[in-house]
């Protein structure tokens, strides 16, 4: 028996319904509705209410888009869908929008007027509402999104030649045409349940009671009873709503090729009194009635009206439970919950000859017809594949385990070589800074030495020089060389203009470069000074 935890979620309120199928029995197991503030906190509350913490999880669209485009019926699947993804490009070009931004689904009916066409039912849903969607049911089992129109059908048995429209007064107002059979067009209005509540939150300042008052006022037919003054207050917030959404419906049904023979009403709308009979006044060639699940009978404990309160949350589980049209899942299916819902077999009673439900689903007490034999092969083909698949993974594994092992010991070994390496780089460097010490020791005994060879002949030739101009009346006191090339004479004279004549004739002869001189200093007769310079 698999379960599904379907939610229909708007701004101010969640509808929630658990429901389990074994085969063609179809059980609710806990229903409500949940007011919320925050939606994240709401849905938590009832996944832990309804123990639902591993339940799939289904829930709905919530500002999808339709479009229908005619197609010949002829066309390959391939090719059908490179045609209906053009159409919806050059819709979206004519709208100035991004096609890319959209995630689509479609569903394909006849066409009533020409056979060899065929209808296409387009949905796309803005990603960014579906992420938003998606994100609210973040860490939980969640399986499946679905629009309402395709979802709310699952809750009546369509017979073959059925022409019925289903109005599902929820926030926006979805009416689902079927014509024979099959869904044949979706009408979305903005007029709904929201106006009703907020009009009389407005007075009531309580969404919880306003939509209690809803619940329990009793709309006035041409053959109903004197309403009371404060049933009428109310009343003037309800009618004009459902006013437009009865004229509308009329405009669907007298715009279809075909007679359309019952009118189902449902969603918080159809909560109200006498809705039914109210609609039925407007449209007096069509049955109108309230949709109440078709597996659903009245007990004791829950009357069939608390099941229709929360009839778009059933109609989403049972889409979560693999009734009605499939590929309108919104939700991106991983592999592994593909192969898992294909592969799914169930032992139990076949009802009318019937499969209950999956691929695999079969009465193991009963002689397999041709179609079960051959989906049991199919499943034996793919249980030898898996178990192939295991046995070469295992071997792979084992492989790579045995190179990895091989590939650490031969890092280790390479670390080791590495950190040999690194000792004897360590040992290079301190002889290659030795060395360099050395080096430089004899770079710097050589420069010495050429200093002095440079010069040894230097001073010898400064000595003769200066003797060949120092004036008669001039002593040279001392000579010397005070650091590098730089000389220092200290001369004595009992005249002054001698001793500069010596200084001028060692600057002009260039004996000397960057001469000076003091001024001088006189003891007793003589005048002492001295002159300074570099060799050239």
């Amino acid at each position: 028996m698999s379960s599904c935890l379907g939610l229909y979620i708007e701004e101010n309120l969640i509808k929630y319904a658990k429901v389990s199928k074994d085969h063609d029995n179809i059980k609710v197991e806990s229903f409500g509705i949940k007011f919320c503030d925050q939606i994240n906190d709401a849905v938590s509350q009832i996944i832990e209410e309804t123990y639902s913490q591993k339940t799939p999880i289904s829930i709905n669209l919530s500002e999808e888009m339709y479009n229908y485009f005619d197609m010949f019926a002829l066309l390959t699947k391939n090719d059908l869908q490179k045609a209906i993804k053009t159409e919806f490009d050059s819709y979206c070009n004519d709208k100035d929008y991004n096609p890319n931004v959209f995630e689509t689904r479609y569903a394909v009916v006849d066409d009533e007027l020409e056979k060899e066409k065929i209808k296409i039912i387009h949905i796309a849903e803005n990603k960014i509402e579906l992420n938003k969607r998606t994100k609210t049911l973040e860490g939980y089992k969640l399986t499946n999104i679905s629009p309402i129109s395709m979802s709310i059908p699952n809750l009546i048995k369509i017979e073959k030649n059925e022409n019925s429209v289903i109005v599902n007064i929820e926030d926006k107002t979805t009416i689902t045409t079927i014509i024979d059979g099959n869904i044949f067009n979706i009408d979305i209005f903005e007029e709904g349940s929201e106006d009703i509540l907020s009009k009389i939150n407005l007075k009531e300042n309580s969404y919880l009671k306003s939509y209690e008052i809803c619940k329990n006022t009793t709309i006035y037919t041409s053959e109903g009873k004197y309403l009371q003054e404060e049933e009428t207050s109310y009343l003037e917030d309800i009618m004009p709503t459902l006013f437009s959404i009865v004229g509308k419906v009329q405009k669907i049904i007298n715009s279809t090729a075909k007679k359309i023979d019952k009118v189902y009403i449902t969603g918080t709308g159809a909560l109200v009194n006498n809705v039914d009979l109210y609609f039925q006044e407007y449209l007096p060639d069509t049955t109108c009635e309230i949709l109440k699940p078709y597996f659903i009978a009245s007990t004791r404990d829950i009357s069939v009206k608390d099941y229709i309160e929360v009839n778009s949350a059933i109609s989403i589980a049972l889409m979560g439970l693999g009734e009605g049209i499939s590929g309108m899942n919104f939700k991106k299916q991983a592999f592994s919950d593909q192969i898992s819902n294909w592969l799914k077999i169930e032992v139990g009673s076949k009802k009318d000859g019937k499969n209950a439900g999956g691929l695999f689903t079969w009465d193991l007490n009963q002689k397999l017809d041709n179609k079960e034999k051959i989906l049991l092969r199919i499943a034996s083909g793919l249980l030898i594949l898996v178990i192939v698949y295991s046995l070469f993974s295992l071997l792979l594994n084992s492989q790579i385990n045995k190179k990895q092992k091989q590939a650490e010991e031969s890092i280790t070994k390479t670390n080791e070589q590495i950190s040999l390496a690194n000792q004897d780089s360590q040992k290079l460097q301190t002889r290659t800074n030795e060395y360099t010490t050395l080096i430089k020791n004899l770079e710097e005994a050589n420069e010495k030495i050429a200093d002095r060879n440079k010069t040894r002949n230097v001073i010898p030739n400064l000595l003769n020089q200066i003797m060949s101009i120092v004036p008669a009346n001039v002593q040279l006191t001392s000579i010397e060389n005070t650091s590098g090339s730089h000389i220092v004479i200290k001369a004595q004279s009992n005249k002054y203009e001698q001793l500069g004549y010596l200084k001028a004739k060692i600057k002009s002869d260039v004996i000397l470069t960057n001469v000076i001189s003091t001024s001088g200093q006189k003891d007793s007769s003589a005048v002492t000074v001295t002159i300074e310079g570099d060799l050239p």
